[in-house]
């Protein structure tokens, strides 16, 4: 199997990871399903990321469209709680 540092890991590595036989080595059809199972999670994993990287990122962005969208709102007497109410 070959090995590549500092690369992180996908799931498309471990779905084409290979090993050497061995006399009296492991069964391959069980570290290949095992190594199934670490891809699909791996690939969950991903998706999870992304998911809540693009949330962190709107929420980042929130508070800035919003002030944006309002400075040049502005009110007749800031000062007076009831400046609201005309009379």
């Amino acid at each position: 199997m070959i090995y590549v540092t500092g690369e992180r890991l996908h799931p498309h590595h471990a779905r084409i990871a290979f090993f050497d036989i061995r006399w009296r080595g492991l069964d391959s059809a069980q570290v290949q399903d095992y190594l199934d199972r670490v891809a699909d999670e791996l690939e969950r994993l991903h998706r999870e990321l992304t998911t809540a990287n693009t949330e962190a990122e709107r929420i980042r962005q929130a508070p800035r469209q919003w002030q944006s969208r309002h400075t040049g709102c502005h009110h007749a007497d800031q000062g007076s709680p009831s400046s609201r109410w005309q009379r």
